[in-house]
């Protein structure tokens, strides 16, 4: 899947870490409890603050932890319990990154207390020195990655001796050794050193110079080979640290690895807002077709639902919308889901099945639907359905692409209720589905024709600087982007956006412009919080009786769907211990 806008990264250098070690009266925080706590906060290399305290931990110490440690019951008699110790701990570290050598096992401890203790575990995030030290250095320099051989490896000015507060200070000089080694990788964020990984080749780190020269903007950006053919397409709010994490960044798709290893270069297209680098995303990965992305590449193979033009409509599957005066429904990207949802419309409305052309005046034979009564029969002239009680059935069709499913689905859902009455259960959920996929698609179609038939509209949303990003949608094709400074006069600069805007001229169909993937992401703009509409030309407005009204429908559907586990024993049934019986 295409990844969505990410977020800018936090400098290290910025960044303060709160480095923390714990002793224990054993290795699980089911049993055991923390006898020491030591921390120290850096930032930049340089220590702002240093915190330790023994534990109580309310139980007898093991000899062999005394030994090791070097804590005994006497020097813990006195000390704070955990109710006190663990609270100042969290507000010593409010805000920070969280750092430990072999994270699990004091984080365990520490989200325990404060299970015990009923307080929330903040959502700090967290670096584990010995993880971080098996992806970067080799066996050769490190035979194991325990603490006491990174801390020689680094030269550590502390040397650890299961004291909190020193293995603490010691994991601080393994951490700083560590950060050094990836600098030079071009690892200068939080999340890069969070995600960095191994596994991305020398080969790919030397390549990371191809995203030097990008800007720190939103937009969209190439990746190109030799020959200048483009391999993969991205968007990004900040290009620059986006393509850089391709290069330095934990990279789990082999795929990625691959395309980073044939490209040559990086090709920018600088976008005034987030919806326009989406939007620009989807029609540069149509036009170019990458071979290393995978969605999007072909938005014209897509399916409708048809009701031709003839004196006895039926439904049929289409690729193409013409400018025939058809009623489509659609678009579908899958013919499975297409198909079923004729099959709910032939449940609920008796449109003919046949394929073959009917005339009024000529007859025809009639098809075994006929015989059962679930078709007119307008095939036999004189005897089956006029054209005229035919057009009732088309005109049924029509209002549940258009304006009010409500027939369609009392009929549907009847027959749904008289199913599962019967007991006829597996019948009744593929009537469910059917439904469900018949809705979903009349609410999409109809969503998106509020918008489509729209000549033009412009919106605007505030930015986080108190400006503004302005769009201009013309049946429903992105067709100008742009953004009004704070306190800049937005009259002039909306005349200047709409004048200097793509021309659109529509085509046939529900979607006259743009492609479905394109409509989506213009509504899901305008949904977003704080869109306001600036000018509109035409009538934006949804059916008073359409499908959006059943969604709460829909949702429980969904969510029944979602909480089935198929293979799941619901009996409640215990084993009985039978005894042999012995026999005489």
């Amino acid at each position: 899947m295409q990844g969505t806008f990410d977020e800018l990264g936090t400098p290290l250098r910025d960044t303060v870490f709160v480095v923390v070690d714990l002793e224990t009266t054993g290795g699980s925080h089911r049993d055991c409890a923390i006898t020491e706590i030591g921390a120290v906060k850096v930032c930049g290399g340089e220590v702002l603050g240093e915190f330790q305290t023994l534990v109580n931990p309310s139980q007898a110490i093991p000899p062999f932890i005394a030994v090791l440690t070097g804590i005994t019951d006497s020097m813990v008699a006195s000390a704070p319990r955990i109710g006190e110790a663990l609270p100042s701990f969290l507000e010593f570290a409010r805000g920070c990154v969280l750092v430990a050598h072999n994270a699990p096992f004091d984080l365990g401890f520490l989200r325990a207390g404060c299970e015990q203790l009923g307080i929330p575990w903040p959502r700090a995030e967290s670096l584990d020195t010995a993880v971080l030290a098996r992806r970067v250095l080799t066996r050769d320099e490190a035979p194991n990655c325990k603490l006491s051989t990174l801390a020689r490896l680094f030269r550590a000015g502390t040397t650890p001796d299961h004291r909190a507060l020193h293995d603490a200070r010691a994991t601080v000089d393994v951490l700083h050794g560590l950060i050094g080694r990836l600098g030079n990788l071009g690892v200068h964020t939080v999340e890069e050193l969070r995600s960095f990984s191994s596994q991305v080749s020398p080969q790919q780190r030397r390549k990371r110079h191809l995203a030097d020269a990008l800007p720190h903007l939103p937009g969209v950006y190439l990746f190109r080979d030799a020959q200048g053919r483009v391999l993969y397409v991205g968007k990004s709010r900040d290009l620059r640290s986006r393509v850089r994490n391709y290069f330095t960044a934990s990279e789990m798709r082999t795929r990625m690895a691959e395309m980073v290893g044939i490209a040559e270069r990086v090709d920018p297209v600088v976008c005034a807002t987030e919806l326009e680098a989406e939007v620009r995303e989807l029609r540069l990965i149509a036009e170019h077709r990458p071979r290393y992305n995978r969605r999007s590449k072909f938005p014209e193979k897509v399916s409708w639902v048809k009701l031709t033009v003839e004196p006895f409509p039926r439904l049929s599957l289409v690729r193409r919308v013409l400018e025939d005066g058809a009623v489509y429904l659609g678009p579908f990207s899958s013919n499975r889901t297409a198909e079923l949802v004729m099959a709910a419309v032939h449940e609920a409305i008796p449109l003919r099945q046949c394929s073959k052309k009917l005339s009024p005046r000529i007859p025809s034979s009639a098809c075994v639907l006929a015989e059962m009564g679930r078709c007119g029969a307008p095939c036999l002239v004189g005897q089956g359905e006029s054209v005229e009680a035919y057009e009732v059935h088309a005109r049924a069709f029509t209002a549940l692409v258009a304006s009010d499913p409500s027939p369609v689905v009392d009929r549907l859902q009847a027959k749904i209720s008289a199913l599962a009455a019967a007991e006829r259960f597996e019948d009744a959920g593929l009537q469910r589905d059917r439904l469900a996929a018949l809705l979903r698609s009349v609410s999409t179609l109809q969503r998106m024709t509020t918008l489509t038939s729209v000549p033009e509209l412009v919106a605007a949303r505030p930015t986080a600087d108190l400006g503004w990003e302005i769009s201009v949608i013309r049946r429903g094709r992105l067709a100008g982007a742009g953004v009004l400074a704070r306190g800049a006069a937005p009259g002039p600069f909306v005349d200047a956006l709409i004048a200097t805007s793509e021309t659109v001229i529509p085509g046939p169909g529900p979607l006259p412009a743009a492609t479905a993937e394109e409509v989506r992401c213009v509504l899901r703009w305008l949904d977003s919080e704080g869109v306001r509409l600036v000018r509109l030309d035409g009538r934006l407005a949804s059916p008073a009786l359409g499908a959006a009204r059943l969604s709460t429908w829909l949702g429980e559907i969904s969510s029944a769907r979602d909480g089935v586990r198929p293979f799941e024993d619901r009996r409640q049934l215990r084993p009985i211990a039978r005894p042999h019986r012995a026999s005489a």
